[in-house]
């Protein structure tokens, strides 16, 4: 006999190993203008992407009813032609292109 499934666990889950990490949102041809934007929902959470106005760059907040409905910045970055955010402000380092690590294989 199997156990109904436990929405507490599946929440708590979803908090540890899925909000953690990179998340694909979508192709950088999405958002060609600047003022262009895109609404999406990663895990339950409603994520705008936005291109500024000003100079062009990508911005990505989480629309969450804080404090006077303040919007939160969430960090986005393009690689290879696609969109990426990370809802965790501590997880992992940022993702630069200028870095160039050399990766040497544990055999040598």
């Amino acid at each position: 006999m199997t156990t109904p499934p436990d929405d507490r666990r599946f929440r708590r889950e979803m908090a540890v190993a899925h909000r953690s990490g990179w998340h694909l949102i979508d192709l950088l041809s999405a958002l060609p203008e600047p003022g262009d934007s895109l609404m999406v929902t990663i895990l339950g959470e409603p994520v705008v992407v936005c291109r500024n106005a000003a100079d062009g760059e990508l911005e990505a907040f989480r629309c969450l009813r804080r404090p006077r409905g303040a919007p939160q910045p969430v960090r986005c970055v393009i690689r290879y032609g696609m969109i990426f955010v990370n809802l965790q402000p501590t997880d992992h380092e940022d993702i630069s292109a200028e870095t160039h690590n050399t990766v040497t294989p544990q055999s040598a």
